[in-house]
C-alpha cells in the first residue's frame, strides 16, 4: 500500500507524459481532433498529480523533477511544434531562400518553455501566483487558436499571414518568461477582496465559453492575461 501511496501521483504525471506524446503523434499526423483531446487528458492528469501528492502526503523531489519533465513535452514541444506546423504552410514571399528553415522558430516556444520550467522550478515566490504565462496556459493558447483554424476557419488573419505568425511566436515565447504576474487559483485566504481576481476570471471566463463555444476556449487565455494585468498589484 506505501508504495501506491508514494507512487500514485508520480503514475498521473508519467500518464500526462504519455497523453503528450500521443497528441504529438496525432498532430503530426495532421489528426487535430485526437490531439485536442491528448491534451485535454494531459491538462487533467496535470492538475491532478499535485493534487494527490498533496492529499496523499506524498510529494518528493522525484515528483517535481517528473511534473517538470512531463510538461516539458506535453506543454513544451506540443505547443512548439503546433507553430512549427503552422508556418510549415506558409510562403515567405520577401525571404524566397529562407522559407525552408522559417519554420524551425516555432520551437522558440519549445526553448522558453523548458526555460520557463526551470525558472519556475527556482523560483520560491510562485505560490499564489505565477511569473509569467504558465506552460499549460500558452499550450491551450497556440493548440486552440491552431484548432479552430483548422476545423472552422477562424483567426484565419493569424495563421495565414506569416508576419503575424512569427510576432505571435515572439509574443508567446516572451509570455513565459515574462516578470507579468498571473492570477494562479490557489486561494490565499477566504476574504472576498483577496479573490476579485479569480472571481473575475471565473466569471468572464465562463461567460466567454457560453457566448463562443469552442472557439471561445483560447480567447479565455487571453482575457486571463488582461485580467492579471488588470489586478497587478492584488497579486502577491
Amino acid at each position: 500500500m506505501n508504495f501506491i501511496k508514494n507512487n500514485l501521483a508520480n503514475a498521473f504525471t508519467l500518464g500526462n507524459l504519455f497523453s503528450g506524446c500521443v497528441g504529438i503523434v496525432h498532430l503530426f499526423s495532421g489528426d487535430y481532433q485526437t490531439t485536442a483531446i491528448c491534451i485535454i487528458i494531459s491538462l487533467i492528469l496535470d492538475f491532478f498529480d499535485g493534487f494527490i501528492a498533496r492529499a496523499m502526503n506524498s510529494s518528493s523531489n522525484l515528483g517535481g523533477q517528473l511534473d517538470s519533465l512531463a510538461d516539458m513535452v506535453s506543454f513544451g514541444f506540443l505547443p512548439g511544434f503546433t507553430v512549427f506546423t503552422a508556418l510549415e504552410h506558409l510562403t515567405f514571399t520577401g525571404l524566397p531562400e529562407f522559407t525552408p528553415w522559417i519554420k524551425y522558430l516555432g520551437f522558440f516556444v519549445t526553448l522558453f518553455s523548458c526555460l520557463r520550467l526551470a525558472i519556475f522550478n527556482l523560483d520560491e515566490e510562485q505560490k499564489y501566483y505565477f511569473k509569467g504565462l504558465n506552460t499549460p496556459s500558452n499550450t491551450i493558447l497556440i493548440f486552440g487558436l491552431f484548432y479552430a483554424y483548422k476545423e472552422s476557419g477562424n483567426f484565419s488573419f493569424l495563421f495565414e499571414n506569416e508576419i503575424y505568425l512569427l510576432i505571435f511566436t515572439v509574443i508567446s515565447s516572451w509570455l513565459l518568461v515574462s516578470p507579468i504576474k498571473m492570477i494562479a487559483m490557489k486561494f490565499k485566504s477566504k476574504q472576498l477582496k483577496d479573490n476579485y481576481p479569480k472571481l473575475a476570471l471565473l466569471i468572464g471566463g465562463i461567460l466567454i465559453l457560453l457566448i463562443f463555444k469552442t472557439v471561445g476556449i483560447p480567447l479565455i487565455i487571453i482575457y486571463y492575461i488582461l485580467i492579471s494585468l488588470i489586478f497587478q498589484k492584488q497579486l502577491n
